[in-house]
């Protein structure tokens, strides 16, 4: 059955850089990664959560990416019409910026250019730099569509995106109007909630004393935020508070002001929380506008958009506002007023974007009345129409919902998709159009001036999943692929994105945009902290490819991708998933010495699978299963499952058992054993190669290549299908005993120091008759791999003297070691060892139970030293073994 096809060879070592520049060439070349649309085929579809077009790959991109490409060639591979949708977010405030800071190197701001100049300018920007992450996500290996890459400020998404607004403000869900917004000074912007982010951060509390406008007293009222008293209009009391009823007629004077503002009773108030009495600011907090609208209260601004107080803040006017809380604070103790002042934690509101707090304001915004889309979405995912993993996230999702406000979708700023709404400027009327109006659909006037604010970025975004294929038409993509298979993310933008892509996606399409949403959690360094450069431990994918290879980093990912597990990225687990992929690669010219000449039918052996010696019918029982519990990791997003799976059978039934148990075989004069060998090893390799390929794609496609025979790319090949005839009980029973013998006596070699090249003798006592004949049986198999001179078992007898012990199940080996151990030099050097272990544990152990050491030192310091002497404990119990192991020989 030997054929030589062609010539086809693996270098010595795996050259990861010319493999993976070679297989992206060739992929992209041939179309593979091209969405099919055959009819009576499942399909199955992703849209790719579009990275800003400012972005370079992080390692959460590259986990993101690395767990849709598995799902995305997985299931090209089990024959379904797959697609996956490439794209960029224009981000409309970080790319502005990047522009802005652009601009400043030339000594010009965007006010210089002009709105339209300025535009230009950006998507000048884009053009240039905007594809930099698409380019790394390809080095990926990201197996996209790349042809239908899209950008939120393409042409077709543009369109959606008006058209979505304009149906949203025509059925009373998009409205404008004044509210309490969150305002970046820096970006001079409002931002959504979601856009906010909160850190905790050591402040100070102000006490304050304000009079009674009758001189009759005071009450005390305490704030974080000294300054924004000048915009005080009221102070709030429980109506059940009888210690202030005496004040409905009578008001507060005002500290530092001229001003006397009236007391209000609200529910809003705790009056148990302090002195029961609350400063209301209803334009510099969003609580306080609250109570100031159910009371009629002013709403007084006393900063302008840049964070510096206005003119109403009277003599403080002109101050930032971090400046005028330090006079605010000065002039208060001066007069009499400043209380007392405590240290207080708290959590602080910054932009999403610049790190600026954030400052509540009142403003003219445009909103999307959320609720009855929200509503929608949560029902959607009550009735399982959407699938959350992990569970954990259900209740938060739920209550994020329920308390969902009105969501901000106004930015001012330049860059983005600008609101579709005119303003005729003769009689006022409003106007919000798919079409740009000529004129003045009321009076006929053509002085319209169109609304200068952008629509936040989160807007566009959406609208993705069905923005990207095509809508507002009727495209053969929807009908194909909408709704989406699964949506893989960050936890971090549920509520950014994920939540209103399921608004959004039930309103327009009714129907759901996808079917799962998989979180996953953030990648943080090996002791568990956030990943920051001035903390100096970030990990760089692009830097982690060059150096360990692409495929070593993606099986990384995957291995770590537990659901609901905080990954903890260690660089040196990246190093020790390269020995792997080599382990594959060194498997596999291994293989290709016996296979390379081979007809490719030679494989057509495991069809009379059960004529089989015993180690075939194990392995292929194995791969079978392996085959079967690897689909059903990845069926239920259990991509660590799927790479443990993997690396267990890879590394140690296949590299470890099986290629070592067949070399006879393979080196047989017999010719039908040598061709078993064969057969079974190549569809094995080839079984291995399939499967593995959706999470190291470089290298199996690689050694697919030079297989025997002539071959299509091994990305579109039919993924594995578990075979259940093959699974063998019986098969992985009797080699489960027999590898448990061989393991038993090596085990008995490494601990007693046996030279490598020692023959020695072992003596097996079985009184099971089927297990002592099935010893019997393969005792050249076991001599050969343990360097055995001779191997006895025997139903009974008694031990032999000098001899190392091993119980495996019910059977106890034996090996004489007299005269190949000096037993007193290897108590020595044992006793050697036992000391200086001792000395390291107590040092430890002294550590950790030093109650300041514990208070003091960091979490990550306490793990390791836990580690250290997890480590030193094992290390011990395995020099009593040996120990006792000695004390058997005498």
């Amino acid at each position: 059955m030997n054929k030589k096809e062609t010539n086809k060879t693996l270098a010595k070592s795996y050259e990861f850089d010319n493999v993976e520049e070679k297989w992206l060439k060739r992929w992209n070349d041939e179309g593979c990664f091209r969405a099919a649309m055959e009819e009576g085929k499942p399909s199955f579809s992703i849209v790719i959560p579009p990275p800003n077009v400012t972005g370079v790959l992080h390692v959460g991109h590259a986990l993101n990416n690395t767990m849709q490409d598995v799902l995305v060639r997985y299931h090209r591979m089990c024959g379904d019409n797959t697609l996956w949708v490439p794209g960029t977010d224009h981000a409309g405030i970080a790319t502005q910026n990047v522009v802005e800071r652009q601009l400043a190197t030339e000594g010009k701001g965007r006010h210089d250019l002009g709105r339209e100049a300025f535009i230009e300018r950006v998507w000048d920007w884009r053009k240039e730099k905007g594809g930099t992450i698409i380019n790394q996500l390809k080095r990926l290996g990201a197996s996209c569509d790349w042809e239908r890459e899209r950008f939120t400020m393409d042409e077709g998404l543009s369109t959606a995106v008006r058209e979505v607004f304009v149906r949203l403000y025509h059925e009373g869900l998009i409205y404008k109007g004044d509210y309490i917004v969150n305002w970046c000074p820096r970006c001079h912007t409002a931002l959504a909630d979601d856009e906010v982010e909160h850190e905790d951060k050591k402040g100070k509390l102000y006490h304050i004393r304000y009079p009674f406008a009758d001189g009759s007293g005071h009450v005390v009222v305490a704030t974080t935020r000294p300054e924004t008293m000048l915009g005080d209009t009221g102070v709030a009391v429980h109506p059940d508070d009888e210690r202030y009823s005496h004040l409905a007629d009578t008001g507060i004077k005002l500290p530092l002001t001229d001003r006397v503002i009236p007391v209000v009773f609200d529910h809003h108030v705790q009056k148990d929380f302090g002195t029961g009495a609350l400063k209301v600011t209803p334009a510099h907090d969003r609580d306080d506008y609250e109570i100031g609208i159910r009371h009629s209260l002013e709403i007084m601004k006393v900063m302008d958009d840049h964070g510096v107080m206005n003119e109403k803040a009277g003599a403080y006017a002109g101050l930032d506002r971090f400046d005028c809380r330090k006079k605010i604070v000065a002039d208060l103790e001066e007069q009499g007023f400043l209380d007392k002042i405590e240290d207080y934690d708290h959590a602080v509101g910054q932009c999403y974007r610049c790190a600026t707090v954030v400052e509540p304001t009142t403003s003219l915004q445009w909103f999307v009345s959320v609720r009855p889309l929200a509503d929608k979405a949560v029902a959607a995912v009550r009735d399982g129409r959407i699938n959350i993993y992990p569970k954990t996230w259900y209740n938060t999702f739920y209550s994020w919902m329920d308390n969902i406000r009105d969501w901000c979708i106004s930015r001012q700023i330049w860059w983005g998709h600008r609101i579709p709404a005119w303003t005729c400027m003769d009689c006022g009327e409003l106007m919000v159009e798919s079409v740009d109006p000529d004129s003045c659909s009321k009076c006929g006037s053509v002085n319209l001036e169109q609304e200068k604010d952008v629509l936040d970025t989160w807007f566009s975004s959406a609208l993705w999943p069905f923005s990207t294929m095509g809508w507002p038409e009727k495209t053969k993509e929807l009908e194909f692929f909408y709704p989406t298979s699964v949506l893989i993310t960050s936890f971090d933008i549920l509520f950014f994105w994920v939540a209103r892509m399921m608004m959004m996606g039930l309103h327009f399409m009714d129907e759901v945009p996808f079917k799962d949403v998989y979180l996953h959690a953030l990648v943080r360094d090996k002791h568990g902290k956030k990943m920051s450069k001035s903390t100096g431990n970030v990990i760089d994918p692009l830097e982690i490819m060059g150096q360990y290879g692409t495929d070593a980093m993606r099986f990384t990912l995957t291995a770590f991708a537990a659901q609901g597990r905080e990954i903890k990225l260690d660089e040196e687990r990246i190093e020790g998933y390269r020995y792997f992929i080599n382990k594959i690669w060194n498997a596999a010219r291994f293989a290709l010495m016996h296979v390379e000449e081979c007809d490719p039918q030679i494989t057509d052996v495991v069809n009379s699978h059960k004529d089989l010696p015993l180690v075939h019918r194990w392995i292929l029982s194995r791969t079978s299963k392996t085959t079967a519990e690897v689909r059903r990791s990845l069926d239920e997003y259990r991509f660590n499952d799927a790479a443990s799976l993997l690396y267990q059978f890879v590394w140690h039934e296949f590299c470890d058992w099986y290629l070592e148990w067949i070399k006879a075989d393979l080196f047989s004069a017999d010719e039908v054993l040598r061709d078993q060998a064969r057969g079974v090893l190549l569809h094995v390799l080839e079984t291995i190669l399939k499967l593995i390929h959706p999470i190291t794609p470089f290298v199996t496609e690689e050694i697919w290549s030079v297989l025997p025979g002539d071959r299509s790319v091994l990305m579109t090949s039919d993924y594995p299908v578990a075979v259940d005839a093959w699974q063998d009980a019986e098969a992985e029973g009797q080699m489960e005993l027999l590898m448990g013998i061989i393991t038993g006596i090596r085990n008995i070699r490494a601990e007693a120091d046996v030279h490598p090249s020692a023959k020695i003798d072992a003596f097996v006592l079985c009184d099971d008759a089927v297990k002592a004949q099935l010893i019997r049986s393969f005792t050249a198999a076991i001599s050969a791999m343990t360097r055995l001179e001779s191997l006895s078992v025997e139903a009974e007898g008694a031990k032999p003297s000098d001899a190392a012990t091993y119980i495996f199940q019910d059977i106890e080996m034996y090996v004489p070691l007299k005269g190949l151990v000096d037993v007193n030099k290897e108590r020595e050097k044992l006793g050697r060892e036992r000391k200086k272990i001792e000395g390291s544990l107590k040092q430890i152990n002294g550590k950790l139970t030093n109650a300041k050491f514990l208070a003091n030192a960091p979490a990550e310091i306490v793990e390791k030293e836990q580690g250290k002497k997890a480590e030193l404990e094992a290390t011990l119990a395995k020099i009593a073994e040996s120990e006792r192991r000695l004390e058997e020989i005498g």
